[in-house]
């Protein structure tokens, strides 16, 4: 069991305690996630489009929705993908900047901790982000 999956038990306990939910979302902006990638040699017209370095994330549709997958553990990423599977390491606060709507995020799915995150959390999460920024920013 992960700090994550600690914070996400509290917050389920009691969704409107602002406590356990700065702590769960805290935690989460600054955890590191592991999240599959394909090769773009494996996806019609995608190396073509892509430099060095450029990743393409694994990006999964259900339900006429698009979730971005995300795992806070290799164990749990390859558990999932029931192989050792690509992947790329992200900060959640790099994921709430960079991810736009109509995405979304299905964190540690398979386990008793997986937990959706839809378009008006993400870009919440993002205010949120470039609110810390921006305050950083000032002298």
């Amino acid at each position: 069991m992960t700090a994550l999956d600690t914070a996400l038990e509290l917050l389920r306990q009691d969704m409107k305690n602002a406590k356990s939910q700065s702590a769960y979302y805290d935690l989460f902006l600054n955890a590191t996630f592991f999240v599959p990638s394909l090769d773009a040699r494996d996806v019609d017209g995608a190396a073509d489009a892509m430099e060095e370095g450029d990743v393409l994330p694994m990006v999964i549709e259900n339900e006429g929705n698009d979730y971005l997958m995300l795992f806070d553990t290799k164990e749990r990423l390859y558990a999932w993908a029931e192989a050792e599977v690509d992947c790329v390491e992200i900060t959640g606060y790099l994921l709430a900047a960079t991810t736009m709507a109509p995405l979304h995020w299905a964190l540690n799915v398979g386990t008793d901790f997986s937990k959706q995150f839809l378009p008006d959390e993400i870009a919440w999460l993002r205010e949120v982000v470039e609110q810390c920024n921006a305050a950083a920013d000032k002298p």
